[in-house]
């Protein structure tokens, strides 16, 4: 049988016992109310259990923050249950904070979510496989007609299966809509920078892909294999080819083994990839930002590239805290 759905004033309550006790100044008193909180009622203890599991999959993700997706409810309840709960943020620790700025709410109430330098494989419905990859985020509407992949953050490796009903497989993003053509493929989703337009980047390694903008301003666009499009919701980019084969591992994106692949890539594009990967803010001085790296880096401890880094160039990895890093010119 199901569980019960838990009520949001219920969730709300588990977020504010879980920041009390992560807190520095949580002390005895504080631990046993929490537990007569737990005991007094099943829903208490049922929400409990599961905020300290998001809490543990998100790691430095607040647990305020990660409670709304305990209840599957509307998107409009889950906003007003994440705006109630950031209330609470003044006593939660400011590393904290900037863990939780890499991965906004969206990602909290999709099917499927990665936390900051997680990566995870699916096994899809149809046989289909789906991998996300750092701080992604998805949900899946299959249907009678389609085959739906709604991607809300991040990035994704796919690899279609044949289907039975021949439906559509379709990956749809803010910017548009990709249509699979027997195919193997990565999406990715930039943010808006600046003055520019939030964007997606396809990137097609098997068969071919039909991109349609949101807009509709201009017709389908289909890019094969070895070819490369960033798009925006009225307009596409040109076709580039995909990154080097030195960048890829068995025929698959470096990041699907935890690589990061440089081939004289300048160093602040290089921090900007490897930023993905870790939580806080990873910044790189101008003064530097043009020397060039190559290497293959291991995505799973980025302060050893950090170290080694500092080892091979001439710069400087100054650390403030675990969750502020700058990498700046050597001084003599």
């Amino acid at each position: 049988m199901p569980s019960p759905t838990l009520e949001p004033a219920v969730i709300r309550q588990a977020a504010q016992w879980l920041v009390r006790l992560h807190a520095d100044s949580a002390d005895a008193q504080e631990h046993a109310a929490c537990a007569r909180w737990r005991a007094a009622d099943p829903a208490h203890e049922q929400a409990w259990q599961k905020a300290e599991r998001l809490a543990r999959q998100f790691g430095a993700v607040p647990p305020a923050l990660g409670v709304p997706v305990l209840t599957r409810k509307t998107a409009a309840v889950q906003r007003r249950a994440l705006l109630q709960t950031l209330a609470v943020l003044g006593v939660v620790a400011p590393a904290a904070w900037l863990g939780w700025r890499q991965a906004p709410w969206q990602g909290w109430a999709a099917d499927y979510a990665t936390a900051t330098g997680e990566r995870r494989h699916l096994d899809l419905p149809d046989g289909s496989r789906l991998a996300l990859n750092t701080a992604s985020a998805v949900d899946l509407d299959w249907n009678p007609r389609q085959r739906l992949v709604h991607l809300r953050r991040g990035e994704i490796l796919v690899q279609t299966a044949p289907d039975p009903l021949q439906r559509p497989f379709l990956v749809a993003t803010p910017q548009g809509r990709l249509r699979a053509l027997g195919t193997r493929f990565t999406v990715r989703l930039h943010e808006a920078v600046g003055d520019g337009d939030a964007s997606t980047t396809l990137q097609v390694l098997e068969h071919r892909v039909e991109v349609t903008p949101a807009m509709g301003f201009e017709p389908p666009q289909i890019v094969s294999a070895g070819q490369g499009l960033g798009f925006t919701a009225s307009t596409f980019g040109p076709l580039q080819p995909n990154p080097d084969e030195a960048s890829l591992a068995a025929g698959e994106p470096g990041w699907t083994q935890g690589v990061l692949y440089a081939d004289g890539m300048r160093l602040d594009d290089f921090l900007a990839e490897l930023a993905r990967y870790r939580p806080g803010v990873l910044r790189c001085d101008p003064a530097v930002a043009g020397l060039r790296i190559s290497g293959a880096y291991q995505l799973g401890d980025t302060d050893q590239v950090l170290r080694m880094l500092a080892a091979t160039l001439p710069v400087a990895v100054v650390q403030r805290t675990r969750w502020w890093v700058m990498v700046s010119p050597l001084q003599a």
